[in-house]
């Protein structure tokens, strides 16, 4: 999983930051300078971007990121002129590639690779929002202009209808905008070359009434908050006479069926007597604009490779899903459903046959995925790498959710055919469904994302469903992972003794070292909850080579004690199979005991079953330098595994420890025969291989007594003694196990 850090923000400017800010605002002059109409030169446009540059290296640093800050580098970039619509991809393409390289934070901060990448993700598509807000800004002036012109042959037109007729017609075929004049039913009357022009045939404008002319496939928007409401009911208010004007941005159909977008002005002409007689409109083609504004929508929106909505469009529609609308809690509120989807091996394909193929095969699941989509409340976005997710609002109950998550495992069933080459593909599929109310996007994404790891756990090729109590455990899971190195350098570890009894006399022969975690939150945590987590993130080399000093240390003062009753005792260190791994174990082992003076016979290492059966002549190298320093070898959780007693031969092992399974039917007499039967094969092999035999889980006085019948040398267990101080260890008698 990915890491969750805490303590990262923007710290002082430093002449190194400088240096790679001014690095980044070249690199960027370069790619974009080009494609501009400024009148700045080469090092002045470079200048202009500096400060720019710096509020994205700013937002991307914030302890409390807000990505709406880098909107103004979109504003910034049009007012240096940067309006060609080729310009937006270099711009974002710069900052993907160079930002948190040159402007990313240090390592200091804490920031992981991920969550950088992800901000800069949303910085792009900010910086593209303040893009095309202020690019429109910019037309909607230049359209201003225009329509004051226009609004001043309104004017004109109205005196020259009542004063000149030539002057009217003079105004009226000569204006840059499209004018129509229709009288109260929407009958056209009069239209001047400009309009026909913008509609490709005056035939087909006098064919219809102006309330025929939107385009089916286009909503029609008023332009002005006052001027809110459909086209008909505006339009119905202006022949009344209870409005004289209103605006909108319309498509209309033209003669040849393309589509025309307007920039639409209606006004109301009144007689001499102020009574409704006529409405003129004026229209300026958009087309291009609204076209613009849409490729840097989709652009914003949209993977690059897969054509796939991207993080910004899933995160906006969930956003939108997220929303409860008036009256929802009345009718038992509205649900959500997410499934996010990881390919299981996508990294093998990568690596083995390239990204080029990798690309490939992750535009043939975009394409499957697309199927997979049924109806216009569900989406599916790409949000990285081989990484998607789809979303669906209001579903109607579960199993509609994993229905849904049930078809995108079906599509990925069938091999990939690429150059004759057939990829297998299979997905893991985390799934979130319940109530709106009360969560966040963030929160959903990641219980998403817990639940996809637990599916990839259990095989792959799967979906799970999110659970509450599994993500409490898999974010402490997390939370552990992360503190494992900082808990080590704070001693929060200390190491308990359970010890080891000769069953034939009862005296204490030794103890095994086990490791405690004191967490300052969960308190006292055994190995069984950290040990797995640190053998997955190599820690368990650090914290094994600490728990070996310790144990060590303890045993010499032990034998150094004159107190302690009988022979000296030995002591045993648990060693994980990432320690047998680790090239620097041998030098460990015979640096602590020359360090601490302890004899190595009396040290064991006990090392489980199945890291040992089966390994190769190289894994058991170390092992067997260990033992020929003295130290004993313990065959550990003998028994629970499939067993190669013929390896026993070989093995560089002097102990063999039956784990506590042999022991469950020899709490009761008569004892299970089958099971007593068993362990006393295993003692007679043992000790006709010269090894001792000792027993894990002793809680009874009758398991001691058939174990020590079927001539097993040691025990341990809670009826001898449960793991404590050391201090206890030379304080334990008979008296006390009795």
């Amino acid at each position: 999983m990915r890491p969750v850090l805490a303590g990262y923000g923007p710290g002082p400017a430093t002449a190194v930051d400088d240096d790679s800010l001014a690095r980044f605002a070249a690199i960027w002059s370069r790619a974009i300078y080009p494609v501009t109409a400024t009148s700045m030169t080469k090092a002045e446009f470079e200048a202009h971007l500096r400060p720019l540059a710096a509020v994205l290296r700013d937002a991307l640093h914030a302890e409390r990121f807000e990505p709406r800050a880098a909107v103004s580098v979109g504003t910034g970039l049009v007012a240096a002129h940067c309006t060609d619509p080729e310009a937006l991809p270099s711009i974002l393409g710069v900052i993907d590639a160079y930002l948190v390289l040159y402007c990313g934070p240090g390592a200091e901060l804490g920031l992981p690779a991920d969550e950088c990448r992800a901000r800069c993700s949303r910085l792009q598509h900010a910086v593209a929002v303040g893009f095309a807000h202020a690019l429109r800004e910019r037309t909607l002036r230049e359209q201003e202009s225009i329509s004051r012109a226009a609004l001043n042959a309104k004017s004109e037109a109205e005196s020259a209808l009542a004063a000149s007729e030539a002057r009217f017609r003079a105004v009226f075929e000569t204006a840059a905008v499209g004018i129509g004049i229709a009288d109260l039913d929407g009958t056209i009357l009069e239209l001047n070359a400009a309009l026909v022009r913008m509609f490709g045939s005056e035939t087909f404008i006098r064919q219809r009434r102006t309330g025929d002319w939107l385009h089916p496939e286009h909503p029609e928007h008023c332009g002005h908050p006052e001027n809110s409401g459909d086209t008909e009911s505006v339009n119905r208010e202006l022949v009344r006479g209870e409005r004289d004007h209103y605006q909108i941005e319309k498509a209309y159909p033209r003669a040849d069926g393309s589509v025309l977008w307007a920039d639409v002005q209606v006004s109301l002409l009144r007689d001499g007597a102020g009574q409704p007689r006529y409405q003129l409109a004026l229209l300026d083609d958009v087309t291009e604009r609204r076209r613009l504004l849409d490729r840097l929508r989709h652009q914003a929106t949209h993977d690059a490779l897969t054509g796939l909505p991207n993080r910004a469009l899933f995160f906006e529609r969930l956003d939108q899903a997220l929303e409860e609308p008036a009256g929802a809690e009345a009718r038992g509120g509205r649900d959500i459903g997410v499934c996010y989807l990881d390919l299981d091996g996508f990294k093998a394909v990568n690596d083995s046959l390239g990204h080029a193929v990798g690309d490939r095969l992750l535009l043939a699941v975009a394409d499957r995925l697309r199927e997979c989509v049924t109806s216009p409340d569900q989406l599916v976005a790409r949000i990285g790498g081989d990484e998607f997710v789809a979303l669906y609002a209001d579903p109607p109950d579960r199993r509609a959710v994993t229905d849904l998550a049930a078809r995108i495992l079906g599509a990925l069933s069938t091999p990939v055919l690429l150059d004759d080459r057939q990829l297998p593909v299979h997905g893991s599929v985390g799934i979130v469904h319940g109530p709106v109310g009360g969560r966040g996007p963030a929160d959903i994404l990641r219980s998403a994302d817990i639940t996809m790891y637990r599916a990839k756990e259990r095989g792959g090729n799967r979906y799970e469903v999110a659970d509450a109590d599994a993500d409490a455990r898999a974010i402490t899971r997390h939370g552990l992972t992360n503190q494992l190195p900082s808990a080590l350098r704070h001693h929060e570890f200390f190491v308990e003794y359970q010890p080891l009894i000769a069953l034939e006399d009862n005296t204490v022969l030794g103890a095994e070292a086990l490791v405690r975690w004191s967490h300052p939150v969960h308190g006292v945590l055994g190995p069984d909850q950290f040990i797995p987590l640190a053998e997955s993130t190599g820690q368990i080399v650090p914290l094994g080579r600490w728990v070996l000093e310790q144990a060590v240390r303890q045993a010499q003062e032990w034998r150094q004690d004159t107190h302690c009753p009988g022979p000296p005792p030995r002591i045993n260190v648990n060693l994980s199979p990432v320690q047998l791994g680790h090239r620097g174990l041998v030098a460990d082992v015979a640096a602590v005991l020359d360090e601490s003076g302890l004899e190595p016979s009396a040290l064991c290492l006990e090392v489980t079953e199945s890291a040992l059966i089966g390994a190769d002549k190289d894994a058991l190298e170390p092992l067997r330098r260990i033992a020929d320093l003295g130290v004993a070898i313990a065959l550990d959780d003998f028994g629970t595994g499939y067993s190669n007693l013929a390896s026993l031969r070989w093995l560089p092992v002097s102990v063999l420890k039956l784990d506590r399974a042999f022991t469950l039917g020899m709490r009761r007499r008569p004892a299970d025969p089958t099971e007593c039967k068993i362990v006393e094969c295993i003692v007679s092999l043992a000790h006709a291989l010269d090894l001792t035999v000792t027993v894990e889980g002793v809680e009874t006085r009758v398991q001691a007594d058939h174990l020590r019948a079927l001539g097993c040398d040691t025990a341990q267990g809670w009826y001898y003694g449960k793991a404590g101080p050391a201090d206890r260890l030379h304080k334990l008698t008979l008296a006390d196990t009795g």
